[in-house]
């Protein structure tokens, strides 16, 4: 569809096809963790996560691709649009993500997750030390949210969990874990 301003353009008289053509977006992620001793072999792991991802033009809005799913365990399901799965233990997988109407997705609502943050706040203790095998149990306290717009964001406005776990790492095949988490909050 040639145009000569994208000003002058109605997009969403536009087809999927052409509106998607080319996508233009900007991503934006952030990480922060610390690991604290306290006494003995008890280590205090702190974590701090924030994404969002962004547009160029509003009337284009947000892109379909790249925006980001959480909740659950953050590897199962499969995902044909390259969001990126953020685990939130203690939830259902996705069920932290805003779903939305969209008549781009066959069954007329997406997944429109383009902000999330995530603060964890993990115990550690090592049962075994040892160059073969590492084991160590942990209690962690967890909360996050996700959200459709940017102007929408609010850090303080998540969804809290806690639960226990084990982590194995075993240097043939790698780190192994298994959690339990517990959601407390409801779900909108």
């Amino acid at each position: 569809v040639p145009v000569k301003s994208y000003k002058d353009v109605n997009y969403d008289n536009w087809s999927s096809k052409d509106r998607f053509r080319w996508i233009e977006y900007h991503k934006w992620k952030f990480s922060g963790t610390v690991y604290t001793k306290l006494a003995g072999d008890l280590v205090l792991m702190t974590r701090a996560q924030f994404g969002y991802l962004g547009y160029y033009n509003r009337n284009w809005g947000y892109s379909p691709f790249e925006g980001f799913l959480l909740g659950g365990d953050g590897m199962s399901g499969y995902n044909t649009y390259g969001s990126e799965i953020i685990a939130m233990r203690g939830y259902e997988n996705y069920s932290l993500t805003p779903y939305e109407a969209s008549k781009y997705n066959s069954n007329g609502y997406a997944y429109a997750g383009n902000v999330y943050d995530k603060f964890t706040v993990e115990l550690r203790y090592p049962v075994m030390l040892q160059p073969s095998s590492t084991i160590f149990v942990l209690a962690f306290l967890a909360g996050g949210n996700c959200w459709t717009d940017i102007r929408n964001f609010n850090p303080f406005q998540i969804k809290r969990s806690a639960g226990v776990g084990v982590r194995i790492y075993l240097p043939m095949i790698g780190l192994l874990g298994v959690d339990w988490g517990y959601g407390f909050d409801t779900l909108d």
